[in-house]
């Protein structure tokens, strides 16, 4: 697998489309933070890391969808950058997604945050996903 990033968010649209609750994953100490991140920002209900009889681990996550329409917490996830083209930002150009209302996740030298928390800190770094 080229990019794990991209297969992590492609596990979890695949798992909200097909409106399962739990979802596994294997573990990166990059997908935890990422799954930490998704969970304080509400887009899932909760998580656990479990390790396996190999070093790697999994991480079961449980979707979270309205309780009227059935719909996810989240609509979209989309990768930014990817190992063939790593997309940077400082914080004068860090990106806003849905003018606020969503989140993109960024990967700087104080750890894996939201770009909301990066610029608060006043840090740039790569731009992982856009969720929204």
């Amino acid at each position: 697998m080229t990019d794990p990033i991209s297969d992590f968010l492609t596990r979890l649209r695949n798992a909200a489309k097909a409106k399962h609750r739990i979802v596994e994953i294997p573990a990166s100490n990059l997908k935890k933070e990422i799954t930490r991140v998704l969970y304080e920002k509400g887009y899932i209900l909760k998580y656990k890391f479990e390790d396996s009889e190999n070093k790697q681990g999994i991480i079961k996550i449980a979707l979270k969808y309205d309780h009227v329409t059935k719909a996810s917490a989240f609509r979209s996830l989309s990768r930014i950058s990817s190992p063939g083209l790593r997309r940077y930002s400082d914080v004068e150009k860090m990106p806003r997604v849905l003018n606020g209302l969503g989140v993109a996740i960024v990967t700087t030298s104080k750890g894996v945050m939201t770009d909301k928390e990066a610029r608060k800190l006043n840090v740039g770094g790569e731009v992982l996903c856009f969720v929204s």
